[in-house]
């Protein structure tokens, strides 16, 4: 059902169980894209201002509202699709306040969230914030779908079974969330030796940077590895620092725009995706090339999910 069609008391009383919106100024898209009326929307933007548990270069608790504020600077129209995505309604939630008790506290806090979104009908796309949230995003996704796998477009591995003591950490996420789904990692060229041994043992297929450098038709071989409904999680440290040094962790190697756009349409069209994030941006002073791909990337993202619904029927 259309988010700006008929909608049914169920959906109107989860939609009314949602926090705030952002004001058009402050929201994705800004005045000319950004849907204000929740229940016109079909996509929502969750900002998540957290970064408690980095370890190099801190700041990425800055990357969402460089998202935002990058966003309102775009087109609307996309020229690959032909299609002016925000014609699907896409509204921004308020920023996450960050629980501070604990890593665990915010993980929590976003999964809530999570399934509120889910539960009014509204395609979620969260903004980070540090990796570590993305769980919360998964887990509260994973408890509505069956059949899941898990993308994650990723300089690292972060499978570690703890770092620094701590089990709800960055370096640890994929390996919590692959209780939740099947792990298909895109872009990996940093691990440790613990972790080369879980993938090993658990069988988890891998597509290193360094296989796929050069060579066509990765991205169907990665297609084929998904299952029927597919949650999308991109640390923006998967792009070269070239193009993307605006990262904690920028590892040489990465990949480009275009070969990732390719990768997150033929998912797009070759499966359900049913949940997304872009983390890990770490906006540099006097740089706003960064802040402006990641917010292009998000658009792109949604253009090619709504592709089909955008089409005249």
């Amino acid at each position: 059902m259309s988010a700006a069609g008929p909608m049914s008391s169920d959906r109107r009383y989860e939609v009314q169980s949602i926090p705030a919106l952002a004001a058009a100024s402050a929201s994705f898209g800004g005045r000319d894209g950004a849907t204000v009326d929740s229940e016109k929307a079909k996509v929502l933007i969750l900002p998540v201002p957290y970064d408690g548990t980095t370890t190099y270069a801190p700041g990425t608790r800055q990357g969402p509202s460089a998202i935002i504020q990058a966003s309102q600077h775009l087109e609307l129209f996309d020229d690959e699709t032909g299609y002016d995505v925000f014609r699907v309604g896409i509204a921004t939630l308020e920023e996450v306040e960050a629980d501070v008790s604990s890593p665990q506290a915010m993980v929590a806090k976003v999964k809530s969230l999570g399934e509120k979104m889910l539960d009014g009908g509204f395609f979620p796309l969260m903004f980070g914030g540090e990796h570590l949230l993305s769980l919360g995003m998964i887990e509260a996704v994973a408890s509505r779908t069956e059949d899941l796998s898990i993308l994650q477009l990723d300089a690292h591995t972060d499978l570690r079974k703890s770092y620094q003591g701590a089990e709800h950490s960055n370096a640890c996420v994929m390996r919590l969330a692959s209780h939740y789904g099947a792990l298909v990692p895109v872009g990996i060229r940093s691990l440790s030796d613990e972790e080369h041994r879980w993938i090993e043992e658990h069988s988890v297929h891998v597509f290193y940077a360094r296989d796929i450098y050069n060579r066509s038709n990765w991205q169907e071989k990665v297609v084929g590895q998904l299952l029927s409904h597919v949650y999308i999680t991109i640390d923006l440290d998967v792009f070269d620092p070239g193009v993307m040094p605006a990262v904690g962790t920028p590892e040489p190697g990465g990949l480009h725009w275009y070969e990732v756009l390719r990768l997150l349409r033929l998912v797009c069209q070759a499966r359900k995706v049913v949940g997304a994030d872009i983390m890990e941006l770490c906006p540099q002073p006097g740089n706003i090339a960064p802040d402006f791909f990641t917010a292009k990337l998000a658009q792109k993202l949604l253009a090619y999910r709504f592709e089909s619904e955008l089409s005249p029927s």
